[in-house]
């Protein structure tokens, strides 16, 4: 009986331990590494929910950029780190779901290599078209595509991005004709619509919102479950034909694998009482990003249906990197 009680006895007191790292959680400042230069999305979104869980933690939150690959620098740095709750990674749909694809030789596995802890936000995409367009809405714009010989082109932040992924979905399960005109970034994508080079993009909605005001660009659709506070005349793809289509710039809060429940779930709690106060859902909103919050499993689900989906069409597409 002695090796089962003493068996017994460690179980309990590693529960006991782990239990009490929960409790004791943060007891020193904590990071979150961003995979990008700051400015993007996964920066604001890090550095708005960072500062409110400083507050409630009295700890300093750090935010460390680490862009470079694509993403891929900053989260295998967050994924070797030590999965003691202070070392988080603000993840999004691109190297989460999207650029993982891409390569034949990749270093990394979202799903195992992380453990989920929230969804922070939902940046819209908007399909947009310049001013000039003999189209207003989705109907319009996908008979008008269809009836061009090789198809609308449209412009996108490059092959392989999910403004490119988004666009080429639709097409598909619309039926839609489109000719795909690359350009390096969001950018000059957006430049490049409003200044008439091309009659349609699939842009990041942020970067539309200017164009729209300056009346050199218009909204045809967003491409979010609901209509956005940045828009809220632009109506959404599915309402206007396309029912359960949904394609969003999502960012996330993750740890490395192996970080003790009891800590995922004092940084899930605190992070989504964060996202319910008006400072922090005014400060994101303002950039054009839908405030959700989940639980970490709903995040778990997230991450692997949209691998799925996107993993998928890259295959389809025949699109790969080196």
């Amino acid at each position: 009986m002695r090796p089962i009680t003493s068996l017994l006895l460690g179980l309990f007191a590693a529960m006991l331990v782990s239990t009490a790292a929960g409790q004791d959680y943060p007891a020193r400042p904590v990071r979150i590494i961003v995979p990008y230069a700051p400015g993007g999305i996964n920066d604001i979104a890090a550095r708005i929910l960072g500062n409110k869980l400083s507050e409630f933690w009295k700890q300093s939150v750090i935010i460390d950029n680490r862009a470079g690959g694509a993403g891929v620098i900053g989260t295998d740095a967050a994924a070797k780190s030590p999965p003691d709750g202070y070392t988080l990674l603000m993840a999004s749909v691109g190297e989460f779901s999207i650029t993982r694809h891409l390569y034949a030789k990749f270093p990394l596995n979202p799903e195992t290599d992380f453990a989920p802890i929230l969804l922070v936000g939902g940046n819209p995409m908007v399909f947009a078209a310049h001013t000039s367009a003999p189209f207003k809405t989705v109907a319009e714009m996908m008979a008008y595509a269809n009836a061009q010989p090789g198809g609308l082109p449209y412009a996108s932040a490059g092959i392989g991005s999910l403004s490119h992924l988004m666009a080429e979905r639709f097409a598909r399960e619309a039926h839609m004709k489109l000719s795909h005109v690359p350009y390096k970034g969001g950018g000059p994508a957006g430049a490049a619509l409003a200044g008439g080079e091309v009659m349609l993009g699939s842009l990041a909605a942020s970067s539309a919102v200017t164009y729209v005001k300056s009346g050199r660009m218009k909204i045809i659709a967003v491409t979010t479950a609901r209509r956005i506070p940045l828009g809220p005349d632009w109506p959404t793809v599915a309402e206007s034909g396309a029912p359960g289509f949904e394609a969003t710039n999502w960012t996330a809060l993750v740890a490395p694998a192996g970080t003790p429940r009891e800590i995922v779930m004092k940084i899930n709690a605190d992070a989504n009482r964060a996202l319910k106060t008006a400072d922090v859902r005014d400060r994101l909103a303002a950039v054009g990003s839908d405030v959700i919050g989940s639980t970490p499993e709903e995040l778990g689900r997230k991450i692997a249906e949209e691998s799925d989906r996107y993993g998928r069409l890259i295959r389809l597409l025949k699109i790969t990197r080196e």
